[in-house]
């Protein structure tokens, strides 16, 4: 194994202190033998308790089954019907909480992304989590996989934790007081210029 992908035991804590220290990982994903990556930038938690906006707060059905699963699991649900979001299952199997990866800079394949989002700018690559999907091309075929192996995984390239900051999450209805987004302030790549 890669020593530098992020062990089971990073993912195996809170959801807010697994967000905030993803901040400035690598989110590398082989697709066809490609590898396209990015600097994550911007990361939401969803908890397992008092968390209206945490897709199990109403108990285990098939679509979130993988936020049940162990820590360090790939959660990739699809969302308005035509976008694909993954996240990070956070704490010990049973416990549904995980990370959302809201948004990354690229570091490798800025060109195999440039071809599948087809925007005018790069800016636009993978700034939101629909984007950093579509880019990487992560899909439901990436859904409760482990993050410790190829195709899918979260690395430490030894980058010290970045300043952030903190806010409520965004794109949600419920649970919007919920300070649970964590993000590198000034960054090109957020996904809301909200900040």
């Amino acid at each position: 194994m890669n020593k530098n992908i992020l062990p089971i035991e990073f993912y195996d804590r809170s959801p807010d202190v697994v967000a905030r220290e993803l901040l400035g990982k690598i989110l590398v994903h082989y697709h066809n033998g490609i590898c396209c990556s990015g600097r994550i930038v911007e990361t939401e938690a969803y908890f397992a308790e008092n968390d209206p906006a945490n897709h199990a707060a109403c108990g285990k059905t098939k679509r979130n089954s993988p936020m049940f699963g162990s820590p360090g699991t790939a959660y990739v649900y699809f969302c308005y019907g035509n976008h694909w979001l993954v996240n990070a299952v956070t704490e010990k199997k049973g416990i549904a909480s995980a990370v959302l990866i809201r948004a990354i800079e690229p570091v490798t394949g800025i060109e195999i992304m440039r071809k599948r989002r087809k925007v005018k700018r790069d800016i636009d690559l993978t700034n939101g989590p629909a984007k950093l999907c579509a880019a990487l091309g992560i899909t439901d075929k990436q859904n409760e996989i482990s993050l410790f192996k190829k195709p899918l995984m979260i690395i430490d390239n030894g980058t010290l934790l970045p300043s952030f900051k903190t806010s409520e999450r965004i794109g949600i209805k419920v649970g919007t007081e919920i300070k649970g987004r964590y993000y590198i302030p000034g960054n090109g790549y957020l996904s809301s210029k909200l900040t």
